[in-house]
C-alpha cells in the first residue's frame, strides 16, 4: 500500500530524490589568453567602447591576472580568479594607487566578471561584492577666459612646436624638420586645433578624429561640428563660434603644404595632419598646448582642460545644464553638474531666489528689505560659444 502511495506521489510530479536530479551542464574554460582575446572583441565589437576604453579595461585586467598568476605559481585558470585573489590583489593596490585608480581598476575588473558569467564560466560576478573605497570629488580644473585668450593667441615658433628627435609613438607623427610653408601651416593647423576644442567643447580624441567633411560653414559665419562615435559611440551636431570658424578657414587655406616632404602623402579625410601628411595624433595635441602655455607664461595644463573651461564659462554666462550636457554629450546630468560646483557666482544668483534666503536678488526685494550689493559681474561671453 505504501509503494502504491509512493508511486503516485511520484507519477503526480513530486520532486525525484537529490541524487536522481540532473546536474547543471558545465562549460569548459578556454585557456585565459583566449578569454581576454574574446573579452577585447566583446569590448571593441560588442559594446562599441572608444579605444582608450578599451586599453585601459585590457590594460587592468591582465595587471590583475599577472597578479594572480604570480601568487599561484602554476598555469592559472578560471577557478583561480576567487573572491580572495581578488581582495589580495585590490589590497596590495592601495599601498601603491590612489582611491580613484583603485575604483577604476575595480570597475575593469567587474566587467571583466560579467563576461566571464555571460559565456558561463562562472556563476556570480564575485566584483560586485567588493564595495570601492570612497573617493572624493574632483571638480573639473579650466582656465578663466582671460587665460585662454592668452593661451589661443599665444606666438609659438615652430621649433617650440615639434617634439624632441626620436620621440615619436605608434600613434603619434610629429612636426620635426618643419620649415617654411609648412612651419607656417603647423602654426595655423595650431591655432584652429586649439580654437575648435575650445570654440566646440570637444575632446582631443574627438578632435583628431574629425575629418573634412564633419564641419560646416553656415552662412551667419558659425561652424557645425558633426561629432561621429564619440564617447559611448554617441553621435552629435555642436556649433562653434567665429573665432574657430576664421582660425579653421586660415588653416585649410595652408592644409596642402603639410604634405609629406619627400612621398607628397597628405591623409584625404582627415582635417588636421601632421607635417608629414598623416592624421594628426593625441600626444602631439599634449606637446602644442604645453608649448602654447609656455609661450602665453600659463601653468601647465592638460588639453582637457579647455573643454572645462567651454562648459564652465557656458555655465558663467548663463547657459542652463540640459543645454550644456547635450553640447558634451554626457549621458548624465550628474556628470555635467559638476561644473556648478566651480561656478559660485551662477550657484549664488540662484539660491538667492529662494524665500528663505537672507540676501535676494535686485528687483525681487519686497518692502523694507535692503537689497544686498549685487554680485561681481559675470565674465565676458567665452570666444567660441554659440552666442558669439
Amino acid at each position: 500500500m505504501r509503494r502504491t502511495a509512493t508511486a503516485k506521489t511520484a507519477r503526480r510530479g513530486a520532486p525525484a530524490p537529490a541524487a536522481r536530479r540532473a546536474a547543471p551542464v558545465a562549460v569548459a574554460a578556454p585557456p585565459l589568453g583566449a578569454l581576454v582575446a574574446r573579452y577585447h572583441q566583446h569590448l571593441a565589437d560588442e559594446r562599441r567602447l572608444s579605444p582608450e576604453t578599451v586599453r585601459a579595461y585590457l590594460t587592468n585586467v591582465r595587471e590583475w591576472l599577472a597578479f594572480v598568476g604570480e601568487r599561484g605559481g602554476g598555469e592559472l585558470t578560471v577557478a583561480d580568479l576567487d573572491l580572495r585573489a581578488l581582495r589580495g590583489y585590490l589590497g596590495s593596490r592601495h599601498a601603491v594607487d590612489d582611491a580613484v585608480t583603485v575604483t577604476r581598476k575595480l570597475a575593469a575588473i567587474r566587467s571583466f566578471y560579467a563576461f566571464l558569467r555571460r559565456e558561463r564560466l562562472v556563476q556570480e560576478n564575485i566584483a560586485k561584492l567588493m564595495r570601492p573605497k570612497k573617493t572624493p570629488q574632483r571638480l573639473p580644473q579650466f582656465l578663466t577666459p582671460e587665460q585662454v585668450t592668452a593661451l589661443l593667441e599665444a606666438e609659438v615658433t615652430p621649433p617650440d612646436v615639434g617634439s624632441p628627435p626620436g620621440a615619436a609613438a605608434a600613434d603619434d607623427d610629429p612636426d620635426d624638420g618643419a620649415t617654411g610653408a609648412a612651419a607656417q601651416a603647423v602654426q595655423h593647423r595650431d591655432h584652429a586645433l586649439l580654437e575648435l576644442i575650445y570654440g566646440a567643447g570637444l575632446r582631443v580624441s574627438e578632435a583628431v578624429g574629425l575629418n573634412l567633411g564633419h564641419v560646416l560653414a553656415g552662412p551667419d559665419g558659425l561652424l557645425t561640428v558633426r561629432v561621429l562615435a564619440g564617447k559611448g559611440n554617441k553621435d552629435r551636431v555642436v556649433p562653434a563660434g567665429r573665432h574657430a570658424a576664421a582660425a579653421l578657414t586660415a588653416y585649410l587655406q595652408r592644409r596642402a603644404d603639410l604634405a609629406h616632404p619627400r612621398s607628397g602623402e597628405l591623409c584625404p579625410e582627415a582635417l588636421f595632419v601632421s607635417a608629414r601628411g598623416r592624421r594628426l595624433g593625441t600626444r602631439c595635441v599634449r606637446r602644442l598646448l604645453d608649448a602654447h602655455a609656455a609661450a602665453a607664461r600659463l601653468p601647465k595644463t592638460h588639453p582637457h582642460a579647455l573643454r572645462h573651461s567651454f562648459a564652465t564659462h557656458l555655465l558663467g554666462s548663463g547657459a542652463d545644464l540640459r543645454s550644456i550636457q547635450e553640447l558634451l554629450g554626457h549621458a548624465n546630468l550628474s556628470t555635467t553638474a559638476r561644473y556648478a560646483h566651480v561656478d559660485l557666482q551662477y550657484l549664488w544668483t540662484q539660491y538667492a531666489h529662494h524665500p528663505r534666503a537672507e540676501a535676494k536678488p535686485a528687483g525681487a526685494a519686497g518692502a523694507g528689505d535692503q537689497v544686498p550689493a549685487p554680485p561681481p559681474a559675470r565674465p565676458p561671453r567665452p570666444r567660441g560659444s554659440p552666442q558669439d
